[in-house]
């Protein structure tokens, strides 16, 4: 009579098992996907042909340099001034109402339009013809507009 199983020993894979069971899996891969790699050989190829590998090794290689001259030149007063300005008109259009930003480029958009119109005429405009235009109620918006705006910039400038 056989003796009875009283524990199961697993198998462990040798090193060189694991290592030949991973080769015919890629080899497996390889096959399946012959046409795309071939594809990403011819480019690679390319890439080489024209230099890029060479200067994206060369960055790669100079890359604490190249991190400490793109620093050296962020950290330049003008660069500073630059994100400095550009965030103090970010918050500044932020705080206005798009309506009214929306409005004001529209109106500024006609007020082109119309400028273009007469920019070829060099006739020329005399202070009562100046003072006569204020009775067009859209010079007149506008001019009023503009005062306005000067009241409320002086009083900002306080």
């Amino acid at each position: 009579m056989a003796k009875p199983i009283t524990s199961i020993k697993e198998h462990k894979q040798t090193p060189e098992e694991i290592q030949q069971e991973k080769l015919v899996e890629l080899q497996s891969l390889l096959t399946e996907q012959d046409e795309a790699i071939n594809k990403i050989l011819e480019i690679t190829g390319e890439i080489n042909d024209a230099g890029i590998l060479d200067a994206v090794q060369a960055m790669v290689k100079a890359k604490d340099q190249i991190a400490g001259i793109a620093v050296n030149q962020v950290s330049r007063e003008p660069v500073t001034n630059l994100i400095k300005h550009v965030m103090n008109a970010s918050a500044g259009l932020s705080a206005i109402d798009p309506e009214v930003s929306a409005k004001l480029l529209k109106s500024l958009q006609s007020g082109l339009d119309e400028a273009e119109l007469y920019n070829g005429n060099n006739d020329s405009i005399s202070a009562f013809d100046v003072i006569r235009s204020l009775n067009d109620p859209d010079v007149n918006r506008a001019v009023k507009f503009g005062l306005n705006f000067l009241k409320g910039m002086g009083k900002g400038l306080e």
